[in-house]
């Protein structure tokens, strides 16, 4: 790399059914030519896996494609399909269960698709019990439902095995987030993008750049060429912040036209907000507040954004009740409730300091604990 030379060139001409040979044969020269040394750990990760027929490959390719583009429901049923052609191929259970744990924060998909995606990470691990993506989804899912603590061990176990893992890293720095620690987050988050940049491509969101104030580095953080209705919310949330009202408005609006999950029914609110047409924008809140209620689903950070769009619309009291059930689910993010700007006109009230109490006192806990 350092001197232009090519160090390997060769054409590979082989039948479809025998495609995933390709992948091994590229691995294999990519390794000798760049003189690798491989821990064992990863040496064997690059070793044929599970004989799979090529069209559950294609099933499962397709869905771990539509996963990465906020796809989840056509993602499930294309892994669905691969995993009834091939139950035994580890993997594809593993993305299953992350397709179920997405489709449940952000498609308000019910409680059952956590209780699915449970199930799809017992089934991956009883056949492959130290794979790494299904540990790393599994404590992605512990996450999203309030268990933050219990993910830690999990991931730093998985993390010794793998300790070249952007992803990993990637999930550890989520993790801390969610606990408030926010050095660490970004620490852990940065060292990831510094692994594999393709981490940003991919439509990774560096939250805790927003939460110390790092408007800009959250922005350039952002991919550059995803367009998903997810990451056009954030560059509005990160120009709302800027109070660049133009440019955010148009990215919410943007970002509903797209799709109206739950990330774009917040930055419509906020659009709302910034067109004084506060009654349009708590509706829309009221409504998201409805679903998540009922059926028992959308992360505890999500939750806490409509505690901030309740609080700029000027609904206190509903701001208030966010944030004690985003607390309440797993969200102690203490440091930046003491500091977000969105929520300056709550902390004033009645109620808020006994309920960021119980997020300090998780917040310490987990500090002497885990730090």
């Amino acid at each position: 790399a350092k001197t232009e030379k090519i160090l390997g060139r060769d054409i590979i001409d082989v039948k479809f059914d025998k495609l995933l040979t390709v992948q091994e044969n590229v691995a294999q020269e990519i390794i000798k030519g760049l003189e690798l040394n491989l821990s064992p750990v990863e040496a064997q990760q690059l070793r044929a896996q599970q004989v799979i027929s090529p069209l559950a490959y294609e099933y499962y390719l397709r869905g771990v494609d539509l996963m990465g583009n906020h796809d989840f429901p056509v993602a499930i049923k294309m892994l669905e399909k691969s995993a009834e052609i091939a139950p035994r191929y580890p993997l594809t259970w593993a993305y299953l269960g992350q397709s179920y744990t997405s489709a449940a924060a952000f498609e308000f998909g019910g409680r059952e698709q956590y209780e699915k995606a449970q199930a799809a990470y017992e089934r991956a691990l009883a056949l492959e019990p130290k794979q790494l993506e299904a540990n790393m989804f599994l404590a992605n899912l512990l996450i999203d439902t309030g268990k933050v603590e219990g993910a830690m061990p999990l991931l730093r176990d998985t993390l010794r095995r793998n300790p070249h893992s952007a992803a990993l890293h990637w999930e550890l720095g989520y993790a801390y987030r969610f606990a408030g620690m926010l050095d660490e987050s970004v620490a852990e988050c940065e060292r990831a993008r510094a692994i594999d940049p393709l981490v940003k491509a991919n439509g990774a969101v560096l939250n805790t750049y927003l939460y110390r104030g790092q408007y800009d580095k959250f922005l350039e953080s952002l991919p550059d060429v995803n367009d998903s209705a997810f990451i056009v919310f954030y560059r509005g949330f990160g120009e709302f912040h800027k109070k660049s009202w133009d440019r955010a408005a148009r990215d919410f609006d943007h970002a509903y036209e797209l799709d109206r999950t739950l990330y774009a029914g917040i930055g419509k609110a906020l659009s709302y907000s910034i067109a004084h047409r506060a009654p349009n924008g708590l509706e829309i809140l009221y409504n998201l507040e409805r679903k998540i209620r009922q059926r028992g689903v959308g992360d505890a950070e999500a939750t806490y954004k409509i505690a901030q769009a309740y609080a700029v619309l000027g609904d206190k009291a509903s701001a208030l009740r966010m944030l004690q059930y985003s607390i309440r689910n797993g969200f102690f993010c203490y440091p930046y409730f003491m500091t977000d700007p969105l929520i300056e006109n709550i902390r004033g009230e009645p109620g808020f300091h006994t309920s960021v109490e119980a997020a300090l006192q998780r917040f310490n806990t987990f500090k002497r604990k885990f730090l």
